[in-house]
């Protein structure tokens, strides 16, 4: 496939976070692009306001007659998640056109421009945000395709004019083996997708692997504790080659001073709260010095980034009430996001509401999950969000909620949910989940603002 050619694009799965990046960014180009997903939100609303057309039935008759025929100006993306008994999807394959994913397409856009590319199970579209939103704002630019909508961009890609490309690696599916960065961070390796890999060696092995694919002479950036042979280690604690020291709160904001070699950035704020994103922010410093952009500038950039939609972003935040968002789903994600919160707010009582995600992950991580929501001092509990998995017998959230040894616990339905904050005027509140968990947020907001 020759990109330059391509004048059509079809998306099937088009209201994924990382599909409707590239959606944009074909519509950037000048390309027709449509497509279909199964149900409308937020996202796919905005890209019918962008002129992009999407379909939520998933029949044939409903495919534009210009994407009928095979052609090489005619390109048709989809998403892994898309099942394989989708009639769109079908329609595609049985009249002979060559289905990509998204991440042979991604890899393709980047292939002959600097990357500079972003892994982990968690913390990976913080970092590219921040890598981005430095680069951007001190002036040196770039393009980016994140997984999540920035909040000083309000988009999840970036158009930038020169050849460096900021990319989110998603190890989902080894996606991120399409891609041959010239500078690497792998922010964490924690047992996840066990569903494609079977088992947490089979994933260390994937990410060993796309680290082996960075370019001759790149740079490859990870956190300490990450069992990778040779590169930059990073941390916010540890003895690493790159260091984030000095540590504080001051007035709900995090400070800290950064070290390698051969720089030090002293008394940095951060835009964003929470320890795991000084780590973050730590590795997008070494990123933005390995492109020469001055201290100052990257320090005055850190400062004015507002974060990403759903990373510990704050909802309501007044003398009454916190409320913080987030999108934590594997135990580890949840244990940053509870820290930071009991971290920043030590003397209030923390409400945390939380969807587990996935029958597969609720199953290989019922205890760990258990152990940090008993760092709450009370648990709202909603039913799991399927997404892509059909249930397994005798897997439920009761799973966790039996594992706990928190009391103040119980698990609602969503109307029961807002019924029970409006009754109950929780001072700090918490929601964590990656499904569809996010329509909960704008009534909580209501339900907060109008007790």
């Amino acid at each position: 496939m020759e990109l330059e050619k391509i004048k059509r694009v079809y998306l099937i799965g088009i209201g994924g976070i990382g599909m409707s990046g590239l959606a944009r960014y074909f519509a950037h180009l000048g390309c027709i692009v449509c497509g279909y997903d199964k149900t409308a939100t937020d996202l796919t609303d905005q890209l019918h306001h962008e002129g992009i057309q999407v379909i939520f039935d998933d029949r044939e008759d409903w495919i534009p007659i210009s994407f009928q025929t095979p052609d090489e100006c005619t390109l048709i993306i989809y998403t892994p998640a898309i099942p394989r008994d989708s009639v769109i999807y079908n329609f595609f394959k049985n009249r002979s056109f060559e289905l990509y994913k998204r991440s042979q397409v991604l890899g393709l856009i980047s292939k002959s421009k600097f990357t500079i590319a972003v892994a982990g199970t968690h913390g990976k579209t913080t970092t590219s945000c921040m890598i981005a939103h430095i680069l951007k704002d001190s002036g040196k630019d770039c393009s980016a395709f994140l997984g999540g909508i920035s909040t000083n961009y309000n988009t999840n890609v970036l158009y930038g004019n020169n050849d460096i490309v900021v990319v989110e690696a998603d190890e989902y599916d080894r996606s991120f083996l399409t891609l041959y960065p010239d500078i690497a961070v792998i922010t964490s390796m924690d047992a996840d997708h066990l569903d494609i890999y079977g088992n947490h060696s089979q994933l260390t092995d994937s990410f060993r692997q796309f680290a082996s694919q960075i370019k001759e002479g790149g740079t490859l950036i990870f956190h300490e504790d990450l069992p990778l042979m040779s590169g930059i280690t990073y941390s916010a604690q540890g003895p690493a080659d790159v260091k984030a020291r000095n540590i504080n709160i001051k007035d709900d904001s995090f400070y800290f001073d950064f070290k390698n070699s051969d720089v030090t950035i002293t008394d940095i704020k951060l835009g964003i709260p929470g320890l795991h994103n000084v780590e973050n922010a730590t590795a997008a410093i070494e990123v933005a010095l390995k492109l020469d952009i001055e201290p100052q500038l990257i320090k005055n950039a850190l400062g004015s980034f507002l974060g990403v939609k759903r990373r510990f972003e704050y909802i309501v935040k007044d003398k009454e009430h916190i409320y913080i968002d987030d999108y934590a789903h594997h135990p580890e994600e949840l244990r940053a996001a509870i820290t930071s919160v009991k971290k920043l707010y030590p003397n209030k009582k923390l409400t945390t509401i939380f969807q587990p995600h996935l029958y597969t992950r609720t199953r290989d991580f019922a205890d760990g999950f258990a152990e940090v929501l008993d760092m709450s001092d009370e648990l709202i509990m909603l039913d799991i969000y399927p997404a892509r998995e059909l249930p397994i017998e005798g897997v439920s959230a009761d799973m966790i909620l039996d594992r706990m040894k928190l009391w103040n616990k119980r698990k609602c339905g969503k109307q029961e949910v807002l019924e029970l904050v409006q009754s109950e005027n929780p001072e700090l509140l918490l929601t964590v989940g990656a499904g569809d968990i996010d329509q909960l947020v704008q009534p909580l907001k209501n339900v907060l603002e109008h007790v």
